[in-house]
């Protein structure tokens, strides 16, 4: 039987090498599967999407339906998945220093296409700390498209209890 805790999150991803950071904050429902894995549910607030067309001026869309994270973590590797309403989603996998996988998928207005895109990563650092329950989590990795790095990034989450 599963046991699950309804508790308030920090979700953030800051690129070391990039003008890059994005900060989700939210209660979040906790999952216990076994003695130290864990699922992470959070629904991230939702997005304005721009709309460009050749002439200005932008136009603002209204909000996007809100998105659901599901972070799986043990101390040994972590998967994340984005799922939407909209036309984006995604999915990493993480083991500490294993090359794994990122898939992105964007789906498009021709014909309800689908396309994904598939990009490494290689996991420099794994922590999950905190018992019984974690109460953070810290993930370091690099994005690789080929032979070219796109990037260093470190994901954390705080879990308050």
């Amino acid at each position: 039987m599963l046991t699950h805790y309804r508790v308030p999150v920090s979700l953030s991803l800051v690129s070391i090498d990039l003008p890059l950071r994005s900060l989700v904050e939210g209660s979040a429902t906790l999952y216990q599967k076994d003695r130290d894995q864990f699922h992470l549910l959070l629904h991230e607030p939702a997005l304005v999407e721009w709309e460009s067309d050749p002439f200005p001026p932008e136009k603002i869309l209204p909000p996007l339906k809100p998105r659901l994270l599901w972070l799986e973590v043990s101390p040994y590797r972590a998967v994340m998945t984005m799922q939407g309403q909209g036309k984006y989603s995604y999915r990493h996998l993480w083991q500490q220093g294993v090359y794994g996988l990122s898939r992105y998928y964007l789906q498009t207005n021709l014909q309800a296409m689908a396309s994904q895109l598939r990009l490494r990563n290689f996991t420099r650092q794994l922590e999950l700390v905190g018992h019984p329950l974690p109460e953070y989590m810290r993930l370091e990795y690099e994005l690789w498209s080929e032979n070219v790095q796109m990037g260093r990034y470190v994901l954390s989450l705080e879990i308050h209890h």
